[in-house]
């Protein structure tokens, strides 16, 4: 029997782009041997100090600190492994069914959904948990740099031991099945590549959510 991997992903529940790579690792879950966990990361963070931004997005910014402080708090309440969950409950009020993120009722309905105390959403409006966000957000970030966003994911590199980190895939829509396996292959192969560091091109298309 083929030995599970464990993959990691790094996100902030704000970017749509790490939400379509979240379904696709989920899809990759069906048909390769591996497992992922889901690890905070903060794009205000990451932004921190950046006064070239435009205004649009700094708001944007100012804002998406409630989403990962709720996230923070839920995992010290319940363990990492109810941040797979409540992305997934978040996300899809975010993303799909358009929730203001400074709605209360999206941290409390997403709380709820997974069986923690929606009290919780409290966190939102408090630094307490700073620390411990910045902690998750720089073991994500720090293999990778400070000059990409999410999504980050950390696999098993070619050599048993080795773990290689990378930003991406951004990918729409979200291949399913073999089509995601297939995908999951060549992003392990040229990430495991000594050397390689970016292929690229223009996008013409934005999220699609199906």
């Amino acid at each position: 029997m083929t030995q599970r991997a464990t993959v990691d992903m790094w996100f902030d529940p704000l970017c749509p782009w790490a939400w379509m790579t979240s379904r696709w690792l989920l899809e990759v879950e069906k048909v390769r041997p591996l497992d992922v966990r889901f690890n905070v990361m903060s794009l205000s963070v990451l932004n921190e100090g950046r006064d070239e931004l435009p205004d649009s997005y700094k708001e944007l910014l100012a804002k998406g600190w409630g989403p990962v402080r709720v996230c923070i708090a839920a995992a010290e309440a319940a363990g990492p492994a109810v941040l797979r969950d409540l992305y997934t409950a978040l996300g899809t009020r975010i993303h799909l069914q358009k929730y203001d993120i400074e709605d209360p009722k999206l941290f409390q309905e997403a709380l709820a959904e997974v069986g923690l105390d929606p009290s919780l959403a409290d966190a939102a409006h408090t630094d307490a948990r700073d620390e411990a966000l910045r902690a998750s957000h720089n073991a994500g970030m720090k293999p990778v740099g400070t000059d990409v966003g999410t999504p980050v994911i950390h696999a098993p590199g070619p050599t048993p031991g080795e773990t290689v980190a990378f930003f991406g895939p951004v990918v729409t829509p979200a291949p399913k099945g073999e089509a995601a396996g297939k995908l999951w292959d060549g992003v392990v192969l040229v990430a495991g590549t000594p050397g390689f560091y970016e292929l690229k091109r223009s996008r013409d298309l934005g999220p699609i959510f199906d």
